[in-house]
């Protein structure tokens, strides 16, 4: 299970960089390494990459309760000497 959290985790990064790069210069990364297609344009490849993006958002939405639950710090406990 951490694996498949990982591997959502770098492809949802991936997705938002790709759009942080589309709303800031308007270059979308993922046309560039799949064919130098211009903006807006897709193939095979890039839908690919595009879909499981979004399943990957998806998944770590179904997800977000167990992750936020997890990765909250749990009180000290101090030790009474």
């Amino acid at each position: 299970m951490r694996k498949l959290n990982a591997v959502a985790a770098i492809l949802t990064i991936v997705g938002g960089l790709n759009w942080g790069l589309v709303g800031l210069f308007k270059f979308d990364l993922v046309a560039a390494v799949f064919g130098g297609m211009h903006f807006g344009e897709v193939n095979v490849g890039s839908r690919i990459v595009y879909t499981l993006v979004g399943l990957s958002a998806l998944y770590l939405a179904s997800q977000l309760r167990t992750l936020v639950s997890t990765s909250e710090p749990t009180p000290a406990t101090s030790a009474i000497a």
